[in-house]
């Protein structure tokens, strides 16, 4: 590790509060592999679970999603974690079935339709992702969560410790909900961004149901190698995680891509839990 990490100086170990697909988390070893050696300010437009960033801790941090509900649950955490650790726990006092289940759904949904984004969404979006089937995180077109119960009935949500450590380091990282495009428009040369976008496809018959309204298209995928090559002209230091298909060595030939095998554990289907992923870097490591 870096200057850049204090995380290597801790023993407290922060670890993602929500399950989401194609989380980082089974691949840290192969991101700290590729780090650069040394860089200024760290840049992460796609958050998701936060694997990643909570593994590195880099002092200066701007992260992104656009997933208001995800990002207000970060800020949430960032603001009162205690707050959002009662509020889960009162969730988890009432024990489940599917008839709380779907009540509790319904519930967050109509605080995405209202666009409510408070501590009690939060406390939602926890509970809902430890009770859904296999924690999947997926929206519908009009942008509501619609994925079945998993028949949990009881245990706890959160690991109230680690809540509060990500709080903690939180508290000195800049939060936002935007395009990707804008996310990472104040990189400058000397940065560090790294980029989990959602994947390309592993087959033109593949299709995973969106974790924001919107989606990612095809086109989004286009832009953001645009936006790499334009980091890259800025002296940016750039990782980028994908599927490794076709298409990704011709959206980024020119730089590096390497390819390794990866553990699926989201896919219903036991077959095809295995796969590989490719990391694309501009910079000698």
């Amino acid at each position: 590790m870096t200057e850049n990490f204090p995380a290597s100086a801790e023993t407290v170990r922060i670890t993602p509060c929500v399950k989401w697909a194609g989380g980082k988390g089974q691949i840290l070893g192969e991101i700290e592999r590729r780090m650069p050696k040394d860089f200024k300010n760290y840049f992460e437009p796609f958050i998701g679970g936060g694997s990643v960033l909570f593994f590195l801790r880099p002092f200066s941090a701007f992260i992104n999603d656009a997933n208001p509900q995800l990002v207000n649950l970060y800020r949430q955490i960032q603001s009162d974690p205690e707050k959002v650790i009662s509020a889960v726990n009162a969730l988890d006092k009432e024990g489940c079935n599917l008839d709380f289940y779907l009540k509790n759904r319904e519930e967050y949904n109509r605080r995405i339709t209202e666009n409510i984004l408070d501590c009690a969404t939060a406390s939602l979006f926890i509970w809902l992702n430890k009770h859904c089937f296999n924690g999947l995180y997926r929206v519908n077109g009009k942008g509501l969560f619609n994925v079945p119960y998993n028949n949990r009935s009881a245990g706890s949500s959160i690991d109230e410790e680690n809540i509060r450590a990500m709080g903690k380091y939180l508290k000195k990282v800049d939060i936002a909900c935007m395009d990707f495009e804008e996310a990472v428009k104040n990189a400058r040369q000397g940065d560090f961004v790294y980029c989990d976008s959602p994947y390309l496809p592993e087959s033109p018959t593949a299709n995973f149901a969106s974790y924001a309204k919107g989606g990612f298209s095809s086109e989004d995928h286009r832009r953001l190698s645009k936006v790499f090559k334009e980091l890259d002209g800025k002296g940016v230091k750039v990782m980028l995680s994908n599927n490794d298909v076709e298409d990704v060595y011709k959206l980024y030939n020119g730089y590096r891509i390497e390819s390794f095998e990866v553990r699926r554990m989201i896919n219903r289907e036991g077959n095809k839990r295995r796969g590989r992923e490719v990391i694309v870097t501009n910079y000698d490591y």
